[in-house]
């Protein structure tokens, strides 16, 4: 594995934890040699994630479409950023320069890209590990709910095969 992509929330959310986990994901990046791939952003556990791949010495390429410069949300100290035209650009863009992703707490976004890394699994256009971060039991309902899915039928495969669920940051290095 060469490089790592991140979904996480623009927000810091209200737990310290998030906050905690999203720097500690960044000093695994970088103590592994891998190259962060993320959405771009300046503000939040994207922002965070990014600071400490960069305070550590890493590579932090950003991915963020024209609408969010715009909004002036891009984040100026990384390795690469690269302007997309939209919102599906970025995360086609994301999921093809990463190895595998790690989804922290977050929100519409996060679940978005979550979903969708996810759903090109299930039908073969990619095969690359998802974790998520389970920060103080965050993602809990998701993943019953998703449990559900699974049990219903709904999904092909092993839903277990297809979601790698850690609670904490250095779970990671197993997979690495």
């Amino acid at each position: 594995m060469e490089s790592l992509a991140i979904f996480c929330g623009s927000q810091k959310g209200q737990h310290p934890i998030y906050e905690q986990h999203a720097e500690e994901i960044g000093k695994i990046i970088t103590e592994h040699n891998l190259t962060l791939i993320y959405g771009g952003g300046k503000n939040g556990l994207m922002g965070i994630a990014a600071n400490s791949v960069m305070n550590n010495g890493g590579k932090v390429y950003g991915i963020i479409p024209k609408v969010l410069v715009e909004w002036e949300s891009q984040h100026e100290g990384i390795t690469e950023l690269l302007v997309v035209e939209d919102m599906h650009v970025r995360k086609r863009t994301i999921y093809e320069r990463c190895d595998a992703a790690i989804i922290l707490a977050g929100g519409f976004g996060s679940l978005d890209e979550l979903f969708e890394i996810l759903t090109w699994n299930q039908l073969a256009i990619h095969d690359k590990k998802v974790f998520i971060l389970n920060s103080n039991g965050f993602y809990d309902h998701l993943l019953t709910h998703m449990q559900k899915v699974a049990d219903e039928g709904f999904l092909y495969g092993d839903l277990q095969e297809k979601l790698i669920v850690l609670k904490e940051p250095k779970e990671l290095l197993a997979y690495l």
